[in-house]
């Protein structure tokens, strides 16, 4: 099955074998990173995620804006449309990140974790041009064979951690468009950007065979914006040293959900998002990695409502945009708890 992927060979093999990262045949974290905690029980998570629970999906349609995307001037526009794409609007440069435009984050069209049903989808041929794609792991929730072979005869470059390019030649990316960073590698991008791979805490892989891709986040240097780009991360020190190393942020990025205590290493509770954006020095935190996918057992809306709680303790400033919601990097940032109109939702963002 093709959606599936490759994974690396010949000189990509060749490359990844001589990254300080790549040790005893996979990719490690920085840090010890257990899959599981030491009382997890698969037999656990089986009959949990097959309980019926009414909250982990909204009852009506989000609130999705479908106003159309008039062209930048000034700083970054950065619009989300749901789990972790969004695109990243320069005065000259269009970048998708991760971008998964299926109605399954899947391997298949037919099983797996469908979108929520939304009033008004935004679709992919109704984007402005996307001159580059920038992917932060191989997982199906942020790699998804069906956007890529729709993209892939227009976007004029792809950038990836090491390894993740493997899957986007197999799909018929020429390789002279696809560029693979390892941690602390950058590459010079058109429009006067610079974009870096950083470290993340998580894992990667499309089948039963793990690691043998990177997973990274990324420093997203223009000529007067600095934005973190979290990809999928749990908590740890990387986030402290990515902040005194290339911080402050003008925004910072970071997945909110699909967390469980049980998976407590490679995903953060929203909590620890806001500690990290502490420890990133990031002036404001827009929350993704939410609001299109149930990938977890916790409530739908359980990540805004505790990040944005946590947030106003911490006195940290938060974007919450609807779907399709334009946000301008230094601008006036949306606010509204428009998840507390959804019925059975009760808190929302004061």
């Amino acid at each position: 099955m093709r959606s599936l992927g490759k994974l690396p060979a010949g000189n990509r093999l060749e490359r990844i074998k001589a990254s300080p990262n790549y040790r005893e045949n996979a990719f490690r974290n920085q840090e010890v990173t257990s899959m599981l905690s030491e009382d997890a029980s698969y037999l656990r998570m089986i009959r949990e995620s097959m309980r019926k629970d009414s909250r982990r999906s909204p009852a009506e349609s989000l609130p999705v804006v479908s106003s159309g995307f008039p062209a930048v001037s000034g700083k970054p526009v950065v619009t989300w449309f749901g789990h972790s794409s969004y695109l990243i609007q320069t005065e000259s440069v269009n970048l998708l990140v991760d971008p998964v435009f299926s109605q399954r984050a899947s391997f298949s069209s037919y099983l797996g974790p469908k979108a929520y049903a939304f009033s008004t989808d935004i679709p992919l041929k109704d984007l402005p041009r996307i001159d580059i794609v920038i992917l932060t792991h191989d997982h199906y929730d942020h790699l998804d064979h069906r956007t890529i072979r729709q993209l892939r005869s227009t976007v004029k470059a792809f950038y990836t951690p090491l390894g993740v390019g493997s899957h986007l030649a197999f799909w018929g990316i020429e390789e002279s468009r696809i560029t693979e960073l390892d941690w602390e590698e950058s590459a010079e991008l058109p429009g006067e950007m610079k974009l870096t791979a950083t470290p993340a805490r998580h894992f990667s892989g499309r089948g039963f065979i793990r690691n043998k891709t990177l997973w990274a986040s990324y420093v997203l240097e223009t000529a007067d914006c600095r934005l973190y780009l979290g990809g999928d991360s749990g908590y740890g020190k990387h986030f402290a040293e990515i902040g005194r190393k290339y911080g402050p942020f003008d925004m910072v990025i970071l997945e909110n959900g699909q967390y469980n205590p049980q998976w407590p290493l490679i995903h953060m509770m929203p909590e620890e998002t806001v500690r990290a954006a502490i420890d990133l020095k990031g002036e404001a935190l827009l929350p993704v990695h939410w609001g299109r996918f149930s990938l977890s057992l916790h409530a739908w809306d359980d990540p805004v409502i505790r990040l944005v709680k946590e947030a106003n303790e911490m006195n940290v400033k938060v974007a919450t945009p609807k779907i399709g919601e334009p946000v301008v990097i230094g601008g006036n940032y949306p606010s509204a708890a428009w998840w507390s109109l959804e019925k059975g939702s009760t808190q929302g963002n004061p």
